[in-house]
Formats: structure tokens, C-alpha cells, sequence
């Protein structure tokens, strides 16, 4: 990349140096694009920002808040590029002004929480330099949601339904129609999800049928998630299935916005 147009969301950022900060920028463009700018760009809102370099780390330079078309069509700059040229300015119709100064609506509350736990997943799933725009759309959808008040229930559904996205994109489709045999799902039958085989019978003289019951669905509740997807009333089924997966997919290591989430729900 020389001096290339990018628009994305910050995912995830570490200090570097005094003034300046390692970034994960979620773009249309390139999809996760690691590179380094100046510290105080936000999260949650879409950037417009320069990208150098023709390593895995590259340089960010005039690192913008810009509106995308699911907002208001304006654009401000929050970071001052004093090596700007003047063409650059005007051919970008970018006003120089403070961030303190523009004004979009933010993610509060329990949606924030939300929010990291979609950037984490991302950051920790998604290849570098691996264009996805149909999951960036889809994320920046989610975002727009997060941005409203939402239930405990819809702010659940919103999440289900942007981690079906990312399982897509992933390669891991979820097929419910059938066990790990091949054989149709028997609604009087109950299943253990293993996240690599898939559903699997289980039957009374089963030794393994000591597995938690986060993993253990009827044939019942199976053949309703395939029949309504993911609404209000599967919600809690694909909820502790995309839960497996999502922990599959970690190598079960432990995801910071999930504890956070946890421990702000314990002292509410």
C-alpha cells in the first residue's frame, strides 16, 4: 500500500511509544489491516484514514471520523495532520476540528459491552489483510442496533445473528438438519454439539454422556431452531451453541469482554 484510502472501525488498540498507538482497523477495503498512528483515534465509529507500507504493520496517517451512508453524510477530522498539503485537504473536503467537537450518537450501557465483544471476536478471529465486505457491512449494521435502546433479548439477538454472519465468513456452517451419521434428527432423541463432528446421539449406555448441559440439546428444540432460525423463542438454544463454537474457534482461551460483561452484571 502507498498513501491508500481506507474506511474502517478501530477493533483493537496497544500503546506504542509515547504518542502514538498500534491499531487493528477493520476496513471495507483490505478487512483487518495492522498498522500504526497517532494515539486517540475512537472506537465504534467510522474512520477514513491513509495507509503506508508493504509489511504486515503499517503506517496510518491523517486518521479521520467520518460518517458512512447509514449515517449522516458529513466528515470531520478529530486527529490535526500538520503534514497534510493542502491538496490532500481539499481534494478529501475534510474540516480540520477537534473531536470534542462532532457530534454522533454513541454506544452506552450494556450495548458497549456488546460492542467490545464484537471487536474481540473479530480482532482474534479474523486474518490480516483478508477482504470481507459483507461482514463489514454486517458489523457496521450491528453497530447502527447498538447504538438504540435494546432489551436484554434483542441486544442477544443482535449478537446471534452478526456471529451467524461471521460463521459464514469463517467456513463453519452450521448444519442442524442432520447427526454426526448422517441420520435425520429424531425429535424424541436427545444431542450432544461437539463443534468439530457436529450433533451426536446420545444414547443410555453412552460413557460420554457426561458432558455439560450447555452441550446437550433435545431433537425437539433442534428441529425448531431449523424451522425458525434465530428469534426470540430459539434465542436461548443458539445462544449456548454459538457459545461452543465461538470457544472452539478461541482454542477456549478466555475473551476479555465476556468477563467484563460478567462483572458488571454481578455488581448491577
Amino acid at each position: 500500500m502507498r498513501n491508500e484510502a481506507l474506511t474502517g472501525y478501530l477493533l483493537h488498540q496497544r500503546p506504542y511509544q509515547e504518542k502514538r498507538a498500534l491499531y487493528y482497523l477493520f476496513s471495507e477495503q483490505h478487512g483487518v489491516v495492522h498498522g500504526i498512528g497517532k494515539k486517540g483515534a475512537p472506537l465504534f465509529v467510522a474512520l477514513q484514514l491513509f495507509a503506508t507500507g508493504k509489511r504486515d504493520l503499517k503506517t496510518f496517517s491523517q486518521i479521520n471520523i467520518t460518517q458512512t451512508n447509514t449515517e449522516i453524510d458529513t466528515k470531520q477530522s478529530f486527529l490535526p495532520q500538520n503534514s497534510a498539503s493542502k491538496e490532500d485537504v481539499e481534494s478529501n473536503q475534510i474540516r480540520q476540528r477537534d473531536v470534542s467537537e462532532f457530534s454522533y450518537k454513541q454506544i452506552t450501557g450494556q450495548q458497549q459491552y456488546a460492542a467490545l465483544y464484537l471487536n474481540e471476536i473479530l480482532w482474534r478471529l479474523l486474518p490480516s489483510e483478508d477482504p470481507m465486505p459483507v461482514l463489514w457491512h454486517h458489523y457496521q449494521n450491528s453497530l447502527q442496533q447498538l447504538k438504540h435502546s435494546l432489551t436484554a433479548d434483542e441486544l442477544r439477538l443482535c449478537l446471534r445473528h452478526f456471529e451467524q454472519h461471521l460463521f459464514a465468513e469463517l467456513g463453519f456452517t452450521l448444519s442442524l438438519g442432520q447427526d454426526n451419521l448422517l441420520a435425520a434428527i429424531d425429535p424424541e432423541m436427545m444431542y450432544r454439539f461437539l463443534p468439530d463432528t457436529g450433533l451426536v446421539p446420545i444414547v443410555h449406555n453412552d460413557s460420554s454422556t457426561n458432558a455439560t448441559a450447555q452441550s446437550i440439546f433435545s431433537g425437539k428444540d433442534i428441529l425448531q431452531m431449523i424451522e425458525q432460525g434465530i428469534t426470540f423463542e430459539t434465542l436461548n438454544d443458539w445462544s449456548r451453541l454459538h457459545r461452543q463454537l465461538i470457544d472452539h474457534l478461541l482454542d477456549y482461551q478466555p475473551l476479555q469482554s465476556r468477563l467484563l460483561w460478567q462483572q458488571q452484571q454481578r455488581y448491577q
